[in-house]
């Protein structure tokens, strides 16, 4: 060490002196300081240190010859290498045996001889590879090296997957070799001519021009990979992407897509981000069934301050055919019938949250009439809970408003104001009680009352009503611990609800905007109002009680639930179908198993209170470890509400309008190394007919990755009579996808 450290000093004088005679600048310089302390980066005339194991000096040839470890560098150049000579007559470095340069990036670059000048920025190299970022490589059989900015490269090699381990000479997966390269690493990307594209060695793809962006860069301007297809709709197409940096905050990508059937298409995307929000706008026009077509789908997010922000959502489109044709990644997500768009603005406070927003819907299938869809403008709520007060309970409320308009149907306009306080307190036994007062009320204004989706009997009302409700509920938990065999959980649970009695005449005197969708389950078993809004309310008098158990064993877990409800009178607000309408109700009951950590069984089910018929059924399974996952589900249920398509009107409430639901799914994933497997289906059991079909499988690498996906949708929906898609990709990395997707 002593040694090394002897002659690093002793060539950092002789370098010195060197330079001197160089040039005054660079005896200046070598003054300052011998390792170059206090210059500016990048100044090229800098001293170059040197550290080495062995230091000769010719003077008759003006030449330092350094040998053995030798490092030099100079601003943030360093150069290894195991000989390195310095002519001071012409200022080249001449650098041999296992020859390595950093530079200032980080990038490494390797070469059996190389010559460059003092600043190292300049020179020639001879066997030269470099590591790239993500796993890359460059690999050439000369480089020619410009102010450290270009290097231009001769019979070159790209790629990167790893080489074989037990023979490196082997090709590797893929690799692009090239007569020709140029590595421009001030703009960031590589450009390579007389390329071809070769798979263990085996030429698939000749390019006579292509560059791609370098690997370490994220966002550079240029082509990416087109695709190439055939569609039974639009015949065989083309589509060739651009993506177009703007500046530090914002891009776009522009891609014109030509068909064989259905005309040309552009689509183009800009995305943008503020330092208080994003913006993102997709825009598209095409030709399609013999007319111009086209969508709009943009995203707004902002932040005003730390309890203010607004957006908005706009999503628009000329039919569904044509989402479904030309945005050909829809056929993933299935098909929307309705687009919706919106504009809010929202405030967030301690305990506090406010909103304001409009809404506005578009059907795309002539099955929904867009006549019948509602605009909302405006809607405003407000929401706040209190901290505890001086008598130990929580003061709540929300409040709003509405307008909703349909060209065809009912307008209506709504103020409400609900109010809770809640008081719980524990008994002398480990029994636990919560009082509730409640209260309801709501101002209603409505036109067109006669129309969908309420039929009434009179045109326009304008009426206000409110309902208020106590309710006292008590939960008594016995647990025992038993050692080996875990904890057991028994805990009855009953709740009184007390309130005037609202009859079925509110269906004559409100209109219903929000108590569409009613299903009675575990879920909602203890609620004080069972409509999943407030244009319904629940009066009256009732109590409903359940018994829930629990076992937790070491790694295993069950958690059960089995109730029901009873109430005076019957109730001819609910459906007959809703199993609430009777003095008792139905049964609702909940069981959720997790034995191991590679199975979890939950079932939620209603059952008639006269036979036990299953009147609902919603059962999850998820067997398997994380390589092999299995998961079901299936749903049954007979009150459905109905939907804005283009079917007759639907008869009043109280004589039942719903159509039963019986629907299973399948899926599967697994994850073994590499490899990554999916698949999953939809069957409608009511029908006996598909809903969805999809599988996918990949594999993965350091360098590539390969996936086959198809999907199949048999729903029909107007016009659109479902599709079927095989998309099958090649994902080469820091190079981009090649892919065929046939529908």
């Amino acid at each position: 060490m002593a040694r090394s450290l002897r002659l690093a000093a002793r060539l950092g004088v002789l370098l010195a002196c060197l330079l001197a005679a160089a040039s005054p600048a660079a005896a200046q310089l070598a003054q300052v300081a011998g390792a170059g302390a206090g210059k500016a980066q990048g100044d090229r005339n800098a001293p170059v240190s040197f550290t080495a194991d062995n230091v000769t000096y010719d003077r008759e040839n003006a030449l330092v010859t350094a040998s053995g470890h030798v490092e030099a560098w100079q601003n943030d150049q360093v150069l290894y290498a195991d000989k390195v000579t310095f002519d001071r007559n012409t200022g080249i470095l001449a650098a041999s045996g296992n020859v390595v340069l950093l530079q200032p990036d980080g990038q490494v670059m390797f070469a059996d001889y190389a010559e460059l000048t003092q600043d190292m920025k300049d020179g020639v190299l001879r066997g030269m590879s470099a590591i790239l970022t993500q796993n890359a490589r460059l690999v050439a059989n000369g480089a020619r090296r410009t102010g450290g900015l270009i290097n231009e490269l001769s019979k070159v090699v790209y790629s990167t997957c790893n080489l074989c381990a037990s023979d490196p000479t082997r090709p590797p997966l893929w690799q692009i070799r090239a007569l020709n390269g140029v590595q421009d690493l001030e703009h960031k990307k590589i450009e390579y001519t007389d390329a071809v594209l070769q798979f263990y060695g085996v030429p698939v793809g000749y390019f006579p021009y292509f560059w791609t962006a370098d690997p370490s860069v994220k966002r550079l301007s240029g082509l990416l990979i087109p695709s190439l297809g055939n569609s039974s709709r639009i015949g065989v197409f083309y589509a060739q992407p651009y993506y177009w940096v703007l500046d530090d905050q914002s891009d776009a990508t522009i891609t014109p897509m030509i068909t064989s059937r259905a005309g040309p298409q552009l689509d183009m995307e800009y995305r943008r981000r503020f330092n208080g929000g994003t913006l993102d706008l997709n825009v598209s026009a095409g030709q399609l069934d013999g007319s111009a077509q086209g969508t709009i789908f943009a995203k707004g997010r902002f932040n005003y301050n730390d309890t203010w922000r607004w957006g908005f959502d706009l999503n628009r489109a000329s039919s569904i055919n044509y989402v479904n044709d030309f945005h050909l990644a829809s056929i993933y997500g299935g098909t929307a019938t309705v687009l919706t768009s919106q504009l809010y603005a929202e405030g967030f406070g301690e305990g506090a949250y406010s909103r304001l927003d409009t809404r506005f819907y578009q059907g795309v299938t002539s099955n929904v009439v867009a006549s019948q869809l509602p605009v909302v403008l405006p809607r405003y709520e407000y929401s706040y809970f209190g901290r505890t007060d001086p008598l130990g309970g929580r003061l709540s409320f929300d409040t709003g408003a509405f307008n909703v308009y349909r060209a065809d149907g009912t307008n209506t306009r709504r103020a409400t104001m609900n109010v809770n306080w809640d008081r719980p307190f524990m008994g002398m036994v480990g029994d636990e009680w919560k009082f509730t007062a409640h209260l309801y009320s709501a101002a209603y204004d409505a036109n067109f009352f006669n129309q969908q989706p309420n039929f009434g009997t009179v045109p326009d009302i304008n009426d206000a009503r409110a309902l208020p409700q106590v309710a006292l509920q008590v939960k008594w938990p016995w647990m025992r611990n038993s050692g080996s065999w875990g904890t057991q959980l028994i805990e009855p649970i009953i709740q009184v609800v007390a309130a005037p009695i609202v009859g079925n005449s509110q269906f004559n005197l409100y209109p219903n905007e929000d108590s569409l969708d009613l299903e009675f389950t575990d879920t909602n078993l203890f609620s004080l109002n069972r409509f999943p809004g407030i244009d319904r309310l629940e009066g009256g008098s009732r109590l409903s009680a359940a018994l829930h158990g629990a076992w937790y064993l070491e790694g295993t877990t069950f958690d059960g639930l089995v109730g029901q409800s009873y109430q005076p009178a019957k109730d001819n607000n609910f459906s007959p179908q809703s199993g609430l309408r009777d003095q008792v109700s139905d049964v609702v009951a909940r069981a959720s198993l997790s034995p191991t950590p590679w199975l979890d069984l939950t079932y939620r089910t209603r059952l008639d209170k006269t036979n036990l018929a299953t009147r609902f059924a919603d059962a999850t399974a998820s067997v398997g470890p994380s390589e092999f996952r299995v998961n079901g589900g299936y749903i049954y249920t007979t009150d459905n509400p109905y939907s804005f398509y283009s079917q007759p009107p639907p008869p009043p409430a109280s004589t039942g309008f719903y159509i039963p639901r019986n629907e299973i799914a399948l899926g599967a994933d697994s994850r073994i190394g590499p490899y990554h497997f999916a698949a999953n289906m939809r069957r409608d059991l009511s029908t006996n007919k598909m809903v969805s079909v999809a599988a996918q499988g990949s594999w993965e690498n350091e360098c590539v990755i390969f996936s086959i996906l198809y999907y199949r949708q048999y729903t029909q929906v107007g016009t659109y009579s479902g599709s079927s898609a095989v998309l099958f990709q090649i994902t080469l990395k820091t190079i981009g996808q090649f892919g065929f997707h046939a529908l």
